[in-house]
């Protein structure tokens, strides 16, 4: 089987426009979340969010452009460029026949949706534009990268709710393992921070309305965020041969199905697939050094991923670091993986942990190294990245320094 490793990484999310701009906000604890500037914002009991701030999307797309891409689509574009651009890799002939895209998105085309039923049912518009079905379906963003970057290989998109960009990460890892593909652009993205996003977000009463507190005694539940993440996933000796900057190796992933309830997480699920990816990575216990955790800010998932952990990894837990950076940059739902594998990046290659900001007492029930409110200096070899969604589907990926 062929080795994994990533050579490019771009991002556009709440801590900054760029993967050199979000390896800073991480550092330094900063949080990405504040209060929500979306029309009718007064109609939501919840009223904060991780949007992404200062961001015009006339910068970067012309009229014609904008009337095609929903705003999670403009944020995976501009991703995959930054990402495409540090790979070095230039997609043609029998590069571009055989590369593809693979990305996941939980709500696709959400903002789109939002504006044109307001035109239907608010306003009484009989017609909406011709292009709102193109530019709400969920594989918009990774068609219209597929065409950017002249990609003809095997592309798709991946909806898995809170592990969509963990499952599409893995499947662009398993097909150039097997050979199918020497390079997968991959990673995912997300924007539901529109009225009718967060509206229904908010029936599930799992929202936090002051902060994103995992792990903390007294945390109050999730926070919305919003961006994407891509990364260039190539095959080794082909980025070896180019000389490729190699980021990261991708060392193996593991997906199970809880098969139990639609919300409610399984302890005995998160563990296997945590174990699988472990197992597959070849990677003993004591090999891993830190775990991206899930970590939503929510009781029920917070004590559930800690017990999963510790099952897992045995007296070994108690010597790991985990944290969860969506106290900083919230939930990004279907994006979410893909923004969390750059804190698990900056950790192999800097050697800099990223804090679980916001923490403000222990939780008994999450008694683990959560790396509180300050990033640690700590090199370490071998790191995880978990993601556990909704409908019990997990996805956890295992990287190591090359």
């Amino acid at each position: 089987m062929n080795r994994v490793v990533i050579t490019g990484a771009g991002t556009i999310n709440p801590l900054g426009h760029s993967v050199p701009a979000t390896f800073e906000a991480m550092r330094e604890g900063r949080c990405g979340i504040g209060p929500l500037d979306v029309r009718d914002v007064d109609r939501l009991s919840v009223q904060i969010g991780g949007q992404v701030r200062d961001y015009d999307e006339h910068r970067h797309f012309n009229r014609q452009q904008i009337a095609l891409y929903d705003r999670f689509t403009q944020f995976t574009l501009l991703a995959a460029r930054e990402a495409i651009a540090q790979s070095g890799l230039e997609f043609a002939g029998e590069l571009a026949a055989r590369a593809g895209v693979v990305l996941g998105t939980s709500g696709g085309g959400l903002n789109t949706q939002d504006e044109n039923y307001r035109a239907v049912y608010e306003e009484g518009k009989n017609r909406v534009h011709p292009f709102v079905v193109p530019k709400l379906m969920n594989n918009a963003a990774c068609s219209h990268v597929s065409m950017e970057h002249n990609l003809k290989g095997p592309s798709f998109t991946v909806a898995t709710a809170c592990s969509s960009s963990n499952h599409a990460m893995g499947q662009a890892f398993w097909l150039i393992r097997s050979g199918a593909a020497p390079a997968m652009v991959t990673g995912g993205s997300e924007s539901m921070l529109c009225f009718g996003g967060v509206k229904a977000w908010e029936g599930l009463r799992v929202m936090s309305k002051d902060a994103c507190r995992p792990f903390s005694l007294g945390r109050t539940g999730m926070v919305q965020g919003e961006g994407a993440a891509v990364f260039v996933f190539e095959d080794y000796e082909h980025a070896r041969a180019r000389g490729a900057e190699i980021l990261a190796e991708v060392r193996g992933f593991a997906m199970t199905s809880d098969a139990a309830d639609i919300v409610m997480p399984s302890k005995q699920g998160a563990a296997r697939t945590i174990a699988g990816a472990m197992r597959d990575a070849r990677l003993n216990v004591e090999d891993v050094g830190y775990i991206n955790a899930h970590g939503t800010g929510t009781a029920a998932n917070d004590k559930t991923e800690c017990a999963a952990v510790a099952d897992a990894f045995g007296a070994h837990a108690d010597r790991l670091m985990i944290s969860s950076t969506k106290s900083m940059h919230g939930h990004l739902i279907g994006g979410t993986g893909a923004v969390e594998l750059l804190a698990c990046i900056m950790a192999l290659r800097d050697g800099i942990i990223a804090p679980t900001i916001g923490y403000e007492e222990p939780d008994p029930e999450c008694a683990l190294d959560v790396v509180p409110n300050i990033a640690r200096e700590a090199q370490v070899d071998a790191v995880l990245s978990n993601a556990f969604a909704f409908g019990g589907l997990n996805a956890v990926l295992a990287l190591g320094r090359v």
